[in-house]
């Protein structure tokens, strides 16, 4: 009874040993699957037929396993560290885009709302000084004329008033030589009355003592006296008229004069005025124009700094995506490497590797 009882158990334990056996045999094969089980397993499988000791082999694992799990907490480390990194320059890069895009709108705004439009103003406002500068010429240029005009005129009056004083003493000269007068010396008499009415406009206040005179002298033979004495003081009369009309003329011409003086010493100083608000908003214009120089070339150094920062930006993000696919394909390499190395170490530890097949 006893001896059925002792071949029921070694056949029981027989089979526990045959299953346990299969179980590891899949355990070796799934794990032979892998490049780092392999080479694990085939290790022990030397031990085994070699008679090596085991414990040296499980402590080989054993370091080797620590020497992955820091491996892999160094590359957790270094990539927190690149993270951190990425961050700050990703950070940095973006604000620097984010100030040059507020400096390139601000210079723009600047620009469109101030500085152009005073540009722009100031050039009216120089140009609407040349159109009055234009405008003065012209009035001076037009009193010029007028003054020219005028003095000619009075040249010409003049002119005339001196043909009638010497018409009139000619006619005076002749009358006193006049006592029997004959017929040829009366009619010069009468040319020299003609001559001076010549001389004299039509709308002149003397033209109607003129032409009585002619009226007088035409119906007398000069024979009686106080007719030539009536006539002599009639020319002398007239005489002293002309010369008067001289000396109003002449009068009136230099005051004519003076008045185109002040009025072209007005308008020149008026021309001068011109020029220095000419002068004044040129330089107003030239440091307006001097600005917004400044402000294109701030805008364009700005823009360029904006698409250096942006350069960098999308190279470092480009960067940090290769970093973190590199860091995720060997963060999963090692825990891997870790799990095959786990559980090729824990067969080691519980498996007969001179009865398993590597």
């Amino acid at each position: 009874m006893k001896i059925a009882i002792l071949l029921i158990l070694a056949v029981s334990l027989n089979a526990v040993s045959t299953d346990l056996n299969r179980q590891a045999q899949k355990h070796v094969d799934a794990l032979m699957k892998t490049n780092w089980g392999q080479t694990i397993l085939q290790l022990a499988e030397l031990h085994a037929h070699t008679g090596g000791v085991l414990q040296d082999l499980v402590g080989a694992i054993e370091e080797m396993i620590q020497q992955m799990q820091d491996e892999l907490d160094e590359v957790e480390y270094n990539y927190g560290v690149r993270t951190n990194e990425h961050n700050s320059l990703s950070l940095q890069y973006t604000q620097e885009v984010q100030d040059a895009d507020i400096d390139i709108q601000r210079s723009a705004d600047t620009l469109e709302n101030l500085l152009y439009p005073r540009r722009e103003q100031l050039k009216s406002k120089i140009q609407q000084l040349i159109d009055y500068q234009e405008f003065n010429r012209k009035n001076v240029d037009e009193e010029t004329l007028i003054r020219e005009q005028e003095h000619e005129a009075f040249e010409a009056q003049i002119a005339e008033f001196n043909d009638a004083v010497g018409a009139t003493d000619d006619a005076l000269n002749l009358l006193s030589t006049l006592t029997n007068p004959s017929l040829v010396q009366i009619q010069k008499f009468q040319s020299n009355l003609r001559k001076i009415e010549a001389r004299i406009q039509p709308h002149s206040q003397h033209q109607t003592l003129i032409k009585a005179l002619i009226t007088l002298a035409s119906e007398q033979n000069f024979s009686d006296q106080g007719i030539i004495k009536q006539i002599v003081d009639k020319l002398n009369e007239f005489r002293n008229a002309v010369v008067d009309a001289i000396n109003a003329a002449t009068a009136q011409e230099a005051q004519d004069v003076q008045d185109y003086e002040d009025r072209i010493e007005q308008l020149d100083a008026e021309y001068a005025e011109f020029q220095r608000q000419i002068t004044k908003i040129t330089i107003d214009l030239n440091a307006t124009q001097e600005k917004i120089e400044q402000f294109l070339s701030f805008q364009a150094q700005r823009q360029s700094d904006r698409n250096t920062a942006q350069a960098l930006l999308d190279l470092e993000n480009e960067q940090y995506a290769d970093d973190t696919q590199i860091y995720t394909d060997l963060k999963n390499k090692l825990i891997r490497d870790i799990q095959v190395t786990e559980e090729a170490f824990s067969l080691v530890k519980s498996v007969d590797f001179s009865k398993i097949k590597v």
